[in-house]
């Protein structure tokens, strides 16, 4: 999806002759896959720094545009779970130097019934349906990202295409294969129309939901993740004190004294029965735990959790060489990592 977008707001600027367009700006908060997407266009990354509460400076940026900007890339609420407060500002001066605001939807879960990125100003965007529209995710897939854009960029989206007939009192779709009224169009993405199958049970979820339920999932994330920071403040590291949406992101333990880092508690969460969320990941941050409880978790699930992270830090700051040799119960305890990535075991044959 975010390289469809990019070759969308690629092929637009050529379209208009603007060929000198070759940078996107990415804030250092981002996805990874922002800066891959952008490089796989044929595009050069811009990188621009964050706020320490982690949105996007606003100054910092504002040099940054110039004739040769495509696009700006942005996730609203940003990667540590808090809505950028300054994206009508933002807008206004990415469009201003001619570029286009480009939205990665892997955040989008707590905007749903609330909010629309295209009334913020965004042009095209991608949205990741295993994220916010419960379809497969990871090696559970394969994923699916369509992509949107605003009013009169429709030309440059991929041939084939679905073409809705207008006037129609009961509207009718139908391939269309041409490009007559549509010459700047993109060639074919996928081998047909991405993986259908996928969309189709993201559609089935949205209409099972409902406006009304689509908007409780959002305020539901959004209190989940409050609730879970909250009662854990006192003993983890919060390095941005803010209401924060579906997810925010502690600094490792609040005692660092211990020397029990992230991947330590990552590790002993194991023994609990509880998969880490993501660790290490915002780079802003040196010891980043990133939370995201879904909509779908209880509050005895999140209390259980919750139960468990307090244990571990009390563990921690008691018994620290308890966590520091986690995992403990599971059947395979401390893999080499290190040795896994620099020579890794891609056969069955070599396994036996």
């Amino acid at each position: 999806g975010e390289l469809t977008g990019l070759m969308v707001i690629r092929a637009y600027h050529e379209s208009r002759g603007d060929t000198k367009r070759t940078k996107v700006i990415v804030p250092d908060s981002a996805h990874g896959t922002n800066p891959a997407s952008a490089a796989v266009a044929g595009l050069k990354v811009v990188e621009v720094k964050s706020l320490p509460d982690g949105t996007v400076d606003v100054d910092a940026l504002r040099p940054l545009l110039d004739d040769t900007i495509a696009a700006v890339m942005m996730t609203n609420p940003n990667t540590v779970g808090i809505f950028e407060h300054n994206i009508p500002e933002i807008s206004e001066i990415v469009h201003a130097c001619g570029a286009l605001l480009y939205y990665d939807g892997a955040n989008l879960n707590p905007l749903l019934g609330v909010a629309r990125p295209g009334d913020m100003g965004f042009d095209v965007m991608h949205i990741n349906l295993h994220k916010t529209f419960s379809t497969p995710h990871g090696g559970g897939g394969p994923g699916s990202g369509p992509v949107g854009v605003r009013a009169g960029l429709e030309q440059f989206l991929p041939n084939p295409r679905v073409v809705k007939h207008s006037g129609d009192d009961d509207p009718l779709f139908h391939l269309d294969f041409g490009t007559e009224k549509a010459p700047h169009a993109l060639g074919r993405i996928s081998s047909w129309l991405g993986n259908f199958a996928v969309e189709l049970r993201a559609l089935a979820y949205i209409l099972s939901l409902g406006s009304d339920g689509l908007k409780l999932a959002g305020t539901l994330a959004t209190l989940n993740a409050n609730y879970v920071k909250e009662s854990l403040r006192d003993l983890y590291a919060l390095p941005i004190d803010r209401v924060c949406k579906h997810e925010f992101v502690f600094d490792g333990l609040a005692d660092k004294s211990t020397g029990v880092t992230t991947l330590n508690v990552a590790k002993r969460l194991l023994d609990h029965g509880f998969h880490a969320p993501t660790i290490y990941f915002p780079l802003l941050f040196h010891e980043s735990l990133m939370i995201e409880p879904t909509e779908t978790e209880s509050k005895e699930t999140l209390d259980e959790f919750i139960a468990v992270m307090r244990d571990i830090a009390r563990e921690a700051a008691e018994d620290p060489e308890t966590v520091k040799n986690a995992p403990l119960e599971t059947p395979i305890r401390k893999p080499d990592d290190t040795a896994a990535a620099l020579n890794p075991v891609v056969t069955f044959a070599e396994l036996g």
